[in-house]
C-alpha cells in the first residue's frame, strides 16, 4: 500500500527561535514611563517621606540628571500602579516638576509586595525608630502569612514563627530579641512613640511602657502632662507591674511620675544598636559589658606602662 504523503513545512532558523526569543522578552522586567498620577503609594506605608535638606538634594540630582534608578509597582485592581520602592524619588520627581517616572512593573501578593517593600526602605541612612518598629511587624506578619496552611499543627505553626523572627532578625543584622523589642513600639500610642523619635523618651523606657494598655497610656499622657516629666526606666518598670497587676490606675500613675528626679550623674550612654555592629549577634547584653570592661583594663595597663616609660 502506498504510504499517504504528508505535507510538512519547515521553518526557517528565524521562525523557529523568533517565538522562543519572544517568550524569553516577555519573562524579561521593562522599564516603563509611566505618568506620576497614575502611581500609588503602598498602603499603611511606614516609611515617611520628608522634605528636608537630603530631599532638596535629591531634587537637584533628578533636575540635572533625571531619576536614574526606576522605581517599583504592582498593578492595582482599581487602576493604576502600587508604589512598593521609590516613594521618596516619586516625590522629588513632583518636585522636580517631572511628570513621568521609570517604573519596573511586577506582579506581586501582598505579602511578597510587603517583604520586598520592607528590604528595600531598611537601606536607608536615617530610619526613625518607629519606621523600624512598623517595618519589622509588617514583614514579621508578611512572612508567618506567606504559604500559611489551615491545617498545620500548633507545633508546626511555633516552627514557621521562629523561622520568621529569624528572617527579619538576619536580613536586619540585628539580634532576634532586639527585633521584638522594635515591634514592641507599634503598641505605643502615637504620642508617647513621637517623643521617641525626637529622642525624648529613652528607647528601654518605651519598650517598658508598650506592655500598658491604650486607656493606661492615655493616664500616663495626662501624668506627663500634670508634672512635666517624662518617666525614667526605673519608674516604666513599675508601671508595667503594676499592669501586670491591674493596678495601674490613674492616681498611682500619677504618684510615679510626681516622684522627685534624682539629678542625671556624669555618665556616658551607648545605645545598643552603636555597640551591636561590634559583637556576634549572638552576644547577650551581659557577654558585651564583659568584653567591654576587659578591654578597657588592657587599655589601661597599656596607658600605665606608658606613663612608667
Amino acid at each position: 500500500m502506498a504510504r499517504q504523503r504528508k505535507n510538512v513545512t519547515l521553518k526557517g532558523y528565524d521562525d523557529l527561535f523568533s517565538s522562543e526569543e519572544s517568550r524569553e522578552e516577555e519573562k524579561r522586567e521593562k522599564v516603563q514611563e509611566i505618568p506620576l498620577s497614575e502611581l500609588y503609594p503602598f498602603k499603611d506605608h511606614p516609611f515617611r517621606v520628608v522634605e528636608d535638606e537630603a530631599m532638596l538634594r535629591t531634587v537637584e540630582s533628578v533636575v540635572q540628571y533625571g531619576v536614574i534608578v526606576p522605581v517599583i509597582a504592582r498593578p492595582r485592581e482599581d487602576g493604576g500602579y502600587e508604589l512598593i520602592s521609590g516613594h521618596r524619588r516619586k516625590r522629588a520627581a513632583e518636585l522636580a516638576g517631572l511628570t513621568t517616572l521609570p517604573v519596573i512593573v511586577r506582579d506581586l501578593d501582598d505579602d511578597s509586595a510587603t517583604v520586598l517593600m520592607v528590604d528595600s526602605n531598611l537601606q536607608r541612612e536615617h530610619i526613625l525608630p518607629s519606621e523600624r518598629a512598623w517595618a519589622y511587624r509588617m514583614k514579621l506578619e508578611a512572612l508567618n502569612h506567606q504559604g500559611k496552611r489551615i491545617d498545620l499543627t500548633s507545633d508546626q505553626l511555633g516552627q514557621k514563627s521562629k523561622w520568621a523572627i529569624n528572617q527579619v532578625a538576619e536580613s536586619s543584622d540585628m539580634s532576634k530579641t532586639q527585633v521584638q523589642r522594635y515591634i514592641r513600639l507599634t503598641y505605643l500610642l502615637p504620642d508617647i512613640v513621637d517623643l521617641v523619635d525626637n529622642g525624648k523618651l529613652a528607647f528601654n523606657t518605651a519598650v517598658e511602657l508598650s506592655y500598658l494598655n491604650d486607656q493606661q497610656q492615655f493616664d500616663l499622657l495626662d501624668a506627663m502632662a500634670e508634672s512635666q516629666n517624662l518617666p525614667s526606666l526605673s519608674q516604666a518598670q513599675r508601671m508595667k507591674q503594676l499592669s501586670r497587676e491591674d493596678a495601674c490606675t490613674p492616681e498611682a500613675l500619677m504618684e510615679i511620675m510626681a516622684e522627685e528626679k534624682k539629678p542625671p550623674e556624669d555618665r556616658v550612654t551607648l545605645k545598643g544598636d552603636t555597640l551591636r555592629k561590634y559583637f556576634p549577634k549572638n552576644y547577650s547584653p551581659q557577654q558585651m559589658e564583659q568584653t567591654i570592661i576587659k578591654l578597657l583594663k588592657q587599655w589601661q595597663k597599656k596607658r600605665q606602662r606608658g606613663q612608667e616609660l
